[in-house]
């Protein structure tokens, strides 16, 4: 072998070996941008349990501090919303995914005529299954700074 193909190849090799590997394919990461969507259309639109639950992996750890852990968390925070908010609707305007990871952009809008929220969540999938998630809520002021917009 020349020494300008050993370079070459142990290039390549540091090359490959120094980049991270995605968790996920392109396919399996458009798969995943589905269940999310369709788990959080079924939480928050048709406040569906068993509907939500078919989405959701052997756990689900919320990194919410005011909601709790668990299917059972989830399950409860459904229960909040059907007797509190029954005419709540959240529209996801953006979603992405990175890896085993699905982030939403969503406009929340828990009674019809208010401004609502702006909210990112975060969610982590484990084999195709919703298994972790985050947020952040931000509520959309009346009189905002500039005319850009939060969507």
């Amino acid at each position: 072998m020349s020494r300008h193909m050993l370079i070459a190849a142990l290039a390549a090799i540091a090359f490959l070996a120094a980049r991270p590997g995605l968790a996920a394919d392109a396919k399996q990461m458009e798969d995943n941008k589905k269940s999310v969507a369709a788990f959080y259309d079924a939480v928050l639109n048709q406040k569906d349990f068993d509907a939500a639950a078919k989405y959701l992996g052997s756990r689900y750890t919320q990194h919410n501090p005011g909601a709790a852990d668990g299917p059972d968390g989830l399950k409860g925070f459904i229960a909040f919303l059907k007797d509190k908010f029954p005419n709540n609707r959240s529209e996801i305007k953006r979603i992405f995914a990175d890896g085993d990871y699905v982030i939403v952009h969503v406009h929340a809008v828990r009674e019809p005529g208010t401004r609502g929220n702006a909210i990112i969540d975060i969610f982590k999938l484990e084999n195709g299954k919703i298994v972790e998630h985050w947020d952040v809520v931000q509520p959309i002021p009346e009189k905002p700074a500039n005319t850009n917009g939060m969507f």
